[in-house]
Order: structure tokens, then sequence, then C-alpha cells
């Protein structure tokens, strides 16, 4: 199964869109979210996203009633998810991850701190697909997750 993953979208409209069709380029199942979307007219653009969307609330997300009028499925993590054979748990930030939640994952997917992180330990895909919006860094970029392979590829989205 493919997964399209973001995280740290932090409004810009023009990368979620384009993170969006690249999604649908590597025909995507299923989109996940892993915070800071921050504002509703964001959230709409997820809407079309190809197949089910999951989303978790970030630390940025202070509107969370208008999100949530948006999004219904918008929760707080941890989140952990079966999807393509596969136990995800995703969590904004890393270390906010028990290691309940951890040990019981396959799939970990965090956002936060704007980093890519692609690794396997101890058996684990560890999957931050970095800052979509790239206020921090300059690269916006998403990830798209395959479950079969236990592997993401990180892909530059720059609007």
């Amino acid at each position: 199964m493919k997964i399209g993953v973001l995280a740290d979208t932090h409004d810009r409209l023009p990368a979620i869109k384009k993170a969006l069709a690249g999604f649908g380029h590597h025909n995507v199942e299923t989109v996940i979210h892993a915070g800071d979307v921050v504002a509703p007219f964001a959230a709409k653009r997820l809407l079309s996203c190809p197949g089910r969307l999951y989303v978790i609330y970030g630390n940025n997300d202070g509107e969370r009633e208008g999100l949530k009028s948006v999004l219904p499925q918008i929760q707080d993590g941890p989140l952990t998810l079966e999807l393509g054979g596969k136990r995800i748990l995703i969590h904004h930030f890393a270390d906010w991850c028990t290691p309940d939640h951890i040990a019981q994952a396959d799939i970990i997917i965090t956002g936060h701190d704007h980093e890519v992180a692609n690794q396997r330990r101890d058996g684990k895909l560890y999957l931050n697909p970095g800052e979509c919006c790239g206020w921090l860094y300059g690269r916006c970029t998403a990830a798209v997750l395959d479950t079969e392979l236990m592997s993401a590829e990180i892909i530059e989205v720059a609007p």
C-alpha cells in the first residue's frame, strides 16, 4: 500500500497543492498529515487528497474548532492505524511517543522539528517527511510510504 505523508504545512497553500498532486502521481491510496496544518483555510485544501485522510493536531494548530469543522477526523495524537498490514503510529513530535506505543508499531510517523528522517532502526521505520511549508529550512518535502517494502521516498514539493 502506498501512503502519502506530510507534516508542518503551516498554511503554505502552493506546497500543499503540489504535495497532493505528487501523491496522485505516485498512486497513493491514503494520506496522513502529522500535524501543524494551522488554519481552516489550509485544511480545506487537504480535502482534495487522493484516498482516505488521517490528520492529527500539531502544536501550532491553535484554531482547533475551525480545523475540526473542516476536518472532522482530526484528533490529538498518538493515533495508531493498521494500514497495508502494518501498524502505524502517528504523533506530531517524536519525543511525545511513549516506549509502549513505539514497541507496538512497525512504522512511526512524526513531524514537528521540520527535519527529514527516513531510517530503519530495530526493525521499525521512523519517518518524518520534513516540512511541507519550507519556512524553516527552505526545502518543501513530503513522503510516499510503501508499506509492502517498509520504505519511504522523500519527494520535493517546492511550489
